[in-house]
């Protein structure tokens, strides 16, 4: 009987709609494709979906300001993201938007389930508003200086730097951001998600371990500070999604960006008629379920996201994986400041496949900001993949192809560095589940070296030379047999590098493949694969 593969879905945040994909985008997204292309090859089935963000008031002034309908805008920045994330080998089952009726029906029967089970509450409230251009402010339409710490330039939600969270009329000095005037207090009814009500199942969850504990203590204060509740809805103008039976009250977009999880899943489901829909949301599925996202966003899938789905009696996420941010040159990213790297300015200077390793060669599980520094970029990879793993294939391919018609030899079963090799895999795998890709580099680069150490000290040079061509073809082809195991381990890392290594050894490389020589096998003529940059 055929073994059933564990079924587990993987999600990123989902780009906003109002810009170019962006290197600092790609960290997260990059991240996940490895994680997912590494569960993949242990044999795991993986629903691996992600989204654009389609709403809010961003969207609603760039179709003011470019004279187009918001549609239009969202569509085309849609294709375009697509295009971007497919260059960097980022494929997703199901890639969607979130102003698509799949979302505004699933938003719609979640809010009428939290308002008949009593978690939605209407009150007034007082609320920024600008005079000049006539609208409410949303969060990230205001600036001012922390109430906490008094740093200045602060959104009006959250402080970069202390990371506390508020209301925006406690911001001091407030402006804003579209007008650059001070703002008025205005008083305004909304709905509320009385997250109170959830304090001590969410509690319960976050501490049974969805977290590295580099995360917990900080959610843990928040508790400790009081639990408010959350402002769902959102007043006109703006682009969204109605709350039904209300002329001017819209859903707040991370309301229904949240829920854009599930409607994006569902409509891969429909797309592939997968059956039973409800098996991966059902408040007892067996189905994991991962979320990767930014520190920045911690507060809305642990706090809010969770209490949505506790709520709606549906599961909660099986784990967030957290990643910090990139900066470049030790500098936050800024486009005035030419520190902002679009990811199809980099597709049209450098391989793909060197930002997925030179990320993969800084990500660890921990939330620590990642730099990219151009010379060490440009250093590591002529380093690592150019001088090291493309070195070991092309000086043992020369002699197989040259001197025994392609073919490997048959005689090097007992070979002690070809065991050393394979047993590596459980470390290597280990490191790939706990995200540690830092560690996963660094251990194949030690085996590299190990490698190339074996075929020097050999000297198939020096065989040839000697005409000792069974000691040579043995040697050389125990050399592709250590570059065929180190590129199974980089598997997830490289896929365009893998693809035509593939093709040059002639087979398909698999994870349990690892532990099988090629013995007697014929190979293809190599081909230079890469340049020094």
């Amino acid at each position: 009987m055929k073994k059933k593969k564990k079924k587990i879905i993987v999600t990123c945040a989902f780009p906003y709609s109002n810009g170019s994909i962006h290197i600092g985008h790609l960290l997260e997204h990059i991240q996940a494709d490895i994680w997912v292309r590494y569960n993949r090859l242990i044999g795991k089935k993986v629903y691996f979906i992600c989204s654009d963000d389609n709403h809010g008031t961003a969207i609603m002034l760039k179709s003011k300001e470019k004279k187009k309908k918001p549609e239009n805008i969202i569509f085309k920045i849609y294709k375009e993201h697509i295009l971007d994330f497919k260059k960097f080998n980022i494929i997703y089952d199901k890639y969607f938007f979130t102003h698509n009726k799949e979302n505004r029906l699933l938003l719609n029967i979640i809010f009428d389930r939290l308002k008949h089970n009593g978690y939605i509450i209407k009150k007034k409230c007082s609320q920024l508003y600008d005079k000049k251009a006539k609208i409410f402010l949303s969060d990230r339409f205001i600036k001012g200086s922390c109430p906490k710490c008094y740093s200045k330039n602060q959104y009006g939600d959250n402080c970069e730097i202390c990371g506390a969270f508020y209301k925006s009329i406690e911001l001091i000095k407030p402006k804003s951001i579209i007008t650059n005037f001070k703002p008025i207090i205005k008083k305004t009814n909304h709905f509320f998600l009385k997250l109170s009500l959830f304090k001590k199942k969410i509690k319960k969850w976050i501490i049974s371990g969805i977290v590295n504990k580099q995360i917990l203590n900080k959610l843990l204060e928040w508790f400790k500070n009081g639990i408010k509740s959350w402002n769902i809805s959102r007043n006109k103008p703006y682009f969204g999604f109605k709350i039904k039976n209300k002329k001017n009250k819209f859903f707040y977009v991370w309301f229904d960006a949240l829920i854009g999880y599930i409607s994006t899943l569902k409509k891969l489901c429909n797309y592939n008629k997968i059956k039973n829909f409800d098996k991966f949301w059902y408040k007892k599925s067996k189905i994991k379920l991962y979320h990767f996202i930014g520190k920045d966003i911690i507060y809305f899938h642990s706090l809010f996201w969770s209490s949505i789905l506790e709520g709606s009696k549906l599961r909660k996420p099986t784990k967030l994986f957290i990643h910090g941010y990139i900066t470049i040159n030790n500098n936050k990213m800024s486009k005035s400041r030419k520190t902002y790297i679009k990811a199809k300015s980099y597709f049209i200077k450098y391989n793909t496949d060197f930002l997925r390793y030179y990320y993969a060669n800084k990500l660890s599980n921990s939330i620590n900001d990642i730099n990219f520094n151009i010379n060490d970029f440009l250093k590591k990879i002529n380093n690592d993949i150019i001088n090291k793993l493309a070195n070991l294939i092309s000086r043992n391919s020369f002699f197989i192809n040259n001197y025994f018609h392609n073919k490997l030899s048959k005689l090097f079963r007992n070979s002690k560095i070809f065991k050393i090799f394979i047993q590596e895999s459980k470390k290597i795998s280990k490191f790939y589940l706990n995200l540690q890709f830092n560690y996963v580099t660094n251990l194949i680069m030690k085996l590299i070296d190990l490698a190339n150490f074996y075929i020097n000290i050999r000297k198939p040079w020096y065989l040839l030379k000697k005409k000792k061509y069974n000691n040579l073809n043995k040697i050389c082809s125990i050399g592709i047999n250590l570059f065929k195991i180190l590129i199974t381990y980089l598997k997830p890392i490289l896929p365009n590098f893998i693809l035509k290594n593939e093709f040059f050894l002639n087979i398909k490389l698999t994870w349990l493949g690892i532990k099988k020589p090629l013995l007697g096998h014929k190979i293809k003529k190599f081909n230079k694969l890469f340049k020094h940059i």
